[in-house]
Formats: C-alpha cells, structure tokens, sequence
C-alpha cells in the first residue's frame, strides 16, 4: 500500500507540474481563439447558427488533432521516452537507415518543421502577453495607449530572468495554471448558463456546415480556428520530462473540459449579444472580476511563454549535439532538472525578435495573422515524420501506415494552406524566421561534412603514422596527454603541431573522439570503447545522447579507472585543434560562396570545445589551424 501511495503521489506531482509547463500555450488560446474565429473581416455573419458552428469547429478541431492524432497517436512514437521533433527526426532517421533507403527528404522535411518552432517560439510571447494584456482596455479605453509599453516591460523582464532558472519559481507555475483553468471553466459555465442551447455545438454537423457552407470564407476562417490548438506540439516535446501518463491525465481529467466549457460560454455570450465579439474572453466575466482576471491571464501568458522559450532551448541543445547547429554556450540552471538549461545567445536573439514582433504588429488581432503558418507547419512536418516511424521503425504495411497518418496530414494541410492565405498580412514573418533558421542549419550540416571531408583527404591515417613515428620514437615525457579529434582515424593537427614545435611525446596519448548518437540517452555501459594502438597510446570514443550534458572530464575519468588505467586530471593536458575555415569558393565544395562565408562565421564563433565538454580550462592547450574549404 505506501508503494501505491507513493506512485499516487508522484503521478499527481508530474501531473501538476505538466499543467503549469505542458499546456501554458494551449491553455491561453480562448484569450484570442473565439475572438479571431467570429472576425467581421472573415465575412460570416455572428449569426446563432454561424456562432454554434465556429464553436462546433474548434471543439472538433481539438478532439481531432490534439485528442486523437496527439495524445493517442503520436505520443506513442516517442525516441526511448523522448518527444519533440528532434527526437522524433532522429527516430525516423534511424528507421530509414536501416532499410538503406535515402533519408535526404525526412531530414530535410525535419530540419523545416524544426525551423518552423523557431517562428512559433517567437510569436507565442507576442501574443500570449499582448492578448492578456489587453484586457484592460475593455474596462475603460483611457488605457489602451498603455497596453503595448505594459507588454513590453512584462516580456523584457521574462526574458532577462531567463539566466536565473525557473527552479525558484516553478513550483508556483502548476498551482497557478490550475487556478486558470478553473476559472475558464466557470467563467464558461456562467455563459452557459445564460444561453443552455449553445451545448448543441458538441453536434459535428454544425462543424461540418461552419467549415462548407460559406464558400471561401469557410476556407479562410480555418486559420482562425486552428488558434484553439496552438501550443499542442507542447503535449509532445515535453513528454520526456512528465511522461505519457500524467500528460494525458491532465488533458482529459482538467484542460480539455476547461477549455471547451470557455469556448461553449464564449459562444453562449456572443449568440446572446454580438456586439461582445470585440474581446468576448473578457466580457464573459462579471466587470468586478475583470482586472483580476487581467492579472491572472498576464500570469498564465508567462508561464506559456517561459514553457516555449524553454522548448526553444531544449530544441536547440538537441540541434547543436545532433550536428544541425554550431556549439553555444548552455547554462545549466537548475542541479535537479537537467532539462532546465538557458543559452545566452538565444535568449537575446529571441528577446529582440519578440519585441519587433510586438511593436511591429500592434495588437493581438495582427500577431494572429502570423501566428498560424509556424504552428501548422511544425504540424505537417510531425505528422509526416511519424508516417515513417510506423512503417519503418515499427514495421506496420503501407496501407495500415497510410490509414494511421493520411488523416491526420489532411486535416494539417488543410489548416496549413488556410494560414498561407495571410502570408500577406503577417504570415511572412514566422516563414522568414524558419527560413533562416533553415538555412542556418542546413549550412552548417554541409559545412561540417566538407569540413570532415577536406581533414581526412588531407591527413595521414592515424595507424600508419604511428607505426612510423616510433620505428624512431621521440622523447616520451611524463603525463598524459588527450588528443580530441572528430576523424578518429586520422593524425590530429594538434598532435603534428606539438611533435614539430616541441619534439617530445607524453608517456601517454590518448585519441579521444567524442560523439552524439540519435538517442536522447546512451547508457554508462555504452558510453566508452577504448582501443589500444600499442606503446601507450590509446583510441577512446566516448558517446552522449542528445539529451545528455556532455561532460568528457567525468565520462573520462570513469572509463579508464575501469579500463584499469591510472588517471590524474592534473597530470593530464587535453590538446585541441581550433580549425580557422578559409572559404575559397571552390566548386568542390557544393556550397554557394555567400553559404561557405556563412559557414567560416559560424564556426568562428562556435563555443569553445573545451567549456562545451565541461574540461577544465586549465588543463586545455588550443592548436590553431587553418582548412580551406
């Protein structure tokens, strides 16, 4: 019985913790959703029917693509426990491998749909915090002049606390993510009560007749209605940290009738009085509770926004140790949670971006123009993904894989090619942002093979060289020195360099090769292989996750005190080469000369190796070299 009653406990505990970090985004969306659906400028009239089909549509359109395809579907083709579209790239990748056909579409489709959460990472602060904040024009238009610099001052102080970690106030983001579902619920039931009939948009027939009986405004209102389920990607990325179970818990036991029952009462006020349709989520409450409910929603935009800022940085942790982005610097912010990281660089990217999105919109309304091409499109690249882990990686037939995703790639096109319809009005600027990120990636992804490419066609292979070297062996001093190099089978520049300048060999070397496997984490028992290559000179590759904190001092120290071999850290020297890129332009490379200038300047201002893989800097001497490519 404890033992029950522990596991009770601790489901309970995730279950709080992933309402306060899994569903922030969905969970703010009735700030606009309703809002945004019922716009005049849509040309369908706030007529009753009109009304209980778009409620009818975004109930549906919930039960369809965050219930079945991902909390039933999707989150079971999880990376060994880790969701998130790196993860799930990875996964595909690695089933596709094994059949040995070309995997150059799923990376590329991956890399994309990655790209795309760049531009959501960016807008969902925008609007989230702008969204709340505008409430308090609604009591009184005296304000309204003060509702962008309020915004402002709210999200410049989310992003500078970023450096401190979310450990210290965390534990506050479950209670008060509770308090705000539960007042969507009984602001919802409220409305309800006045308009009973609303509940007749739970019939799908109302959704079907919303979304075919209005021409080509039922197409284009599609791009409001996927407003509802933003933030679903969320339910997803984060199932690493909560896990399937409470996730789910949470969605049926508490979101889901939370936010339907504001969406009915929201539906309920605008049948009764359609002039409410200026910001019904505010005028569902009695006017006693609007500055409260200001307060509260500014509260839940933050921690919405806190949840994808941090997504942001997992998602970037993941590209950087899969190869798809240059090293930074990742912070550790919390010693209990290691899925708790701040990259300084990033932040301050993300705090300019956010802000231009802000002052240059204006308003929530505008924001929502931009706000559904980055969703969908990380939503078609996911579903497409998972389309190749079934077939592939479980080995289901064609036909059933077809049937499990062609549905669910319908509907995301479907919403996807509405979004593109106002690419004109602010839809550009998420695709922008993919766009470079996309380029960024893939630049630096080519880079780094014709970087590997241009080292192994230029050195000598590492056996050979050392049968040489010790037919007349220099001068062994004592100590031990690790050579870190990314082509284990060739001479590192640092060793050459070190022979040529300081004519001496420590007594003992060791080749070390780290690298990243497309799992989130690789076992202490598989983390090493170590090789002897004879007169104490050894090959060491040692393996992370995509998921694991890389730290090579510990991992090293542990793999050869069981290898039997002596270890001291400070008669240790670590040698690394610093390769300076010289872009030449060369056909060869097949890399246009402006992706070849890119390149040199990622990798010039790349982290140093030494801090990303946590050695000491005392114990590091950096080589410099340089490599055309």
């Amino acid at each position: 019985m404890p033992g029950n009653s522990h596991l009770q406990q601790s489901r309970a505990a995730l279950t709080l913790a992933a309402l306060g970090v899994v569903y922030g985004d969905i969970g703010t969306s009735p700030l606009y959703a309703v809002k945004e659906t019922f716009n005049p400028a849509h040309g369908i009239a706030p007529l009753p029917e009109n009304i209980l089909g778009g409620i009818s549509a975004i109930f549906w359109a919930l039960m369809v693509v965050v219930s079945l395809k991902y909390v039933i579907l999707i989150m079971r083709a999880n990376n060994k426990g880790e969701g998130g579209i790196m993860a799930l790239l990875a996964l595909a990748l690695s089933s596709v491998k094994k059949t040995g056909r070309s995997s150059a579409p799923i990376l590329l489709v991956g890399l994309f749909g990655a790209s795309l959460f760049y531009g959501d990472a960016v807008l969902t602060p925008a609007i989230s915090v702008l969204s709340a904040v505008e409430g308090i024009e609604v009591g009184t238009k005296v304000l309204k002049p003060y509702v962008l610099p309020i915004s402002v001052g709210v999200l410049i102080a989310l992003f500078l606390f970023q450096r401190h970690g979310t450990a210290t106030i965390g534990a506050l983001f479950g209670p008060i993510t509770v308090l705000w579902f539960l007042a969507l619920a009984a602001a919802g039931i409220y409305g309800i009560v006045q308009h009973p009939a609303v509940l007749g948009a739970l019939n799908p027939l109302h959704a079907f007749g919303f979304v075919t009986q209005h021409g080509f405004a039922s197409f284009a209102v599609l791009g409001a209605v996927l407003l509802a389920f933003t933030g679903a990607e969320a339910l997803y990325a984060d199932m690493g940290h909560f896990g399937s179970g409470p996730i789910r818990l949470a969605w049926f036991g508490l979101v889901f009738p939370a936010l339907m029952l504001n969406y009915l009462g929201q539906g309920a006020l605008l049948i009764v009085n359609a002039k409410a349709i200026e910001n019904p989520f505010y005028l569902l409450f009695p006017s006693w509770a609007l500055y409260p409910m200001v307060a509260l929603a500014t509260a839940a935009t933050v921690i919405a926004s806190q949840a994808t800022i941090s997504g942001a940085y997992s998602l970037t942790k993941q590209a950087i140790q899969l190869g798809y982005l240059p090293r930074m610097n990742v912070v550790q912010t919390s010693e209990k949670a290691i899925g708790q990281i701040y990259i300084p660089s990033l932040n301050g990217i993300l705090l300019v971006a956010v802000l231009v999105a802000v002052l240059g919109f204006g308003s929530s309304s505008n924001l929502a123009s931009a706000y559904g091409v980055a969703v969908t499109g990380t939503m078609v690249a996911t579903t497409l993904l998972t389309f190749f882990v079934i077939h592939y990686g479980w080995g289901y037939n064609l036909l059933l894989s077809i049937f499990a995703t062609g549905f669910f790639i319908a509907v995301d096109v479907a919403f996807l090619s509405s979004s593109l319809l106002k690419v004109a009005e602010g839809g550009w600027f998420p695709l922008i942002v993919g766009a470079g990120m996309f380029i960024v990636m893939m630049t630096w992804l080519r880079g780094r093979q014709v970087l590997m490419a241009a080292l192994r066609s230029s050195d000598l292979q590492l056996k050979t060289f050392l049968d040489s070297l010790f037919r007349a062996p220099p001068p062994r001093v004592q100590g031990t020195a690790v050579f870190l190099t990314a082509t284990p089978d060739v001479v590192p520049h640092a060793l050459m360099h070190n022979l040529n300048h300081n004519k001496v060999l420590h007594e003992r070397v060791l080749f070390l090769t780290v690298t990243m496997k497309d799992v989130p984490w690789v076992p202490l028992s598989e983390c090493a292989s170590v090789e002897s290559l004879g007169h104490d000179c050894y090959r060491i590759t040692l393996r992370f996750g995509f998921m694991d904190q890389p730290d090579v001092s510990q991992a090293l120290n542990a793999q050869l005190r069981e290898s039997g071999l002596a270890f001291d850290m400070m008669d240790t020297s670590f040698f690394l080469s610093r390769e300076t890129i010289i872009p030449v332009a060369t056909v060869s490379s097949g890399m246009a000369p402006w992706r070849e200038g890119l390149f040199a300047t990622m990798s010039r201002n790349a982290s140093n190796a030494a801090d990303y893989f946590n050695i000491p800097a005392n114990r590091v001497i950096e080589i410099g070299t340089q490599i055309q490519i």
